[in-house]
């Protein structure tokens, strides 16, 4: 029964973010189309439940044919990443879109963080307990955000899946309404959070 309201809170929380931030939503799409050439969108095939692949979905934050010479790590400062792009980064505004995401059934909004399997592949050589990860749907927000930020190396990836493991034993609804009120008040108050409030105000506006 847990399972089944947990769905349940997912899709309807899901459905009024959407709904009641669709100025921002239309205000991002704006911006990205504006920043630089190339779709609104970008669709990355990730590893989710029952390690079964998806699309995940999110606004476009570098410029296209990023990744011509094959898959590469973001880190700070990379000149892939446009302007525009790095701001929506900074506030996570890229993100959202991923609450389509989770309408469909791929994803739910606290989970752990999905993976390509280019790279789970290679956390799979040090450490075969990622499969465990598969037991639950990945989500928009995980606990490992928090203490890991983007997994830019091999050594943030190892310790983003002991943050993992640690969810999925631990996993409650008290537990994962922690995690919401923290990345609320993260992406808020915290580096670039003033920014979004920005945006959204924008957003609301036009």
């Amino acid at each position: 029964w847990q399972q089944v309201a947990k769905r349940v809170f997912d899709v309807v929380a899901s459905l009024m973010v959407i709904i009641i931030f669709s100025p921002l939503y239309i205000f991002t799409a704006i911006m990205v189309k504006c920043s630089s050439p190339g779709p609104i969108f970008y669709r990355q095939e990730r590893i989710g439940k029952h390690g079964k692949p998806f699309n995940m979905l999110k606004f476009r934050s570098m410029y296209i044919d990023a990744e011509k010479m094959g898959p590469q790590l973001s880190k700070d400062n990379d000149p892939r990443i446009t302007p525009w792009g790095r701001f929506m980064r900074k506030t996570r505004l890229d993100e959202i879109p991923q609450f389509f995401t989770v309408l469909g059934g791929k994803m739910s909004i606290v989970g752990y963080r999905p993976e390509r399997q280019f790279y789970i592949d290679q956390i799979m050589e040090h450490d075969k307990r990622y499969e465990y990860l598969y037991q639950i749907r990945p989500g928009v927000t995980s606990y490992a955000t928090f203490y890991n930020g983007y997994t830019d190396t091999m050594e943030k990836m190892l310790r983003r899946l002991e943050y993992d493991l640690y969810y999925l034993g631990h996993r409650s609804w008290i537990f994962d309404i922690k995690i919401l009120a923290k990345t609320f008040f993260g992406i808020i108050f915290g580096d670039g959070g003033y920014g979004l409030l920005i945006s959204a105000v924008t957003g609301i506006m036009i």
